[in-house]
């Protein structure tokens, strides 16, 4: 049996079909809220003022690598690791935290 499963956007503010989330933060939190097109613009344009005056900070965003994988922001990557201890013949899950013991051994390894 095949089934269709649908996301809708509803507009936080005014409960209209929205456009997706937006993202932004203030006061060292982050925030998201579903917009419209309309309401998203509204957003950008009244913080585009103090975003054009203030400085960016470096080091509080974390991108997609190549694999669509964000790397954290210590800057380890699990994927790594688990690559590097399973050449190794070491035990590691595919999933979930990685033990601090492989983690310790990766650092001293490989000197991160």
């Amino acid at each position: 049996m095949a089934q269709k499963i649908q996301t809708l956007f509803i507009d936080d503010l005014d409960g209209s079909e929205a456009e997706g989330a937006v993202r932004f933060g203030l006061d060292g939190a982050q925030y998201e809220i579903d917009l419209s097109t309309d309401h998203a613009r509204a957003l950008r344009a009244a913080l585009a003022p103090y975003i054009e005056a203030a400085r960016r900070v470096p080091g509080t965003t974390r991108r997609a690598d190549q694999n669509g994988h964000k790397t954290p922001a210590a800057g380890v990557s699990n994927t790594d690791v688990r690559a590097w201890a399973k050449s190794r013949g070491l035990e590691v899950k595919d999933r979930g935290r990685v033990p601090a013991g492989i983690l310790a051994q990766w650092r001293e390894a490989t000197g991160r």
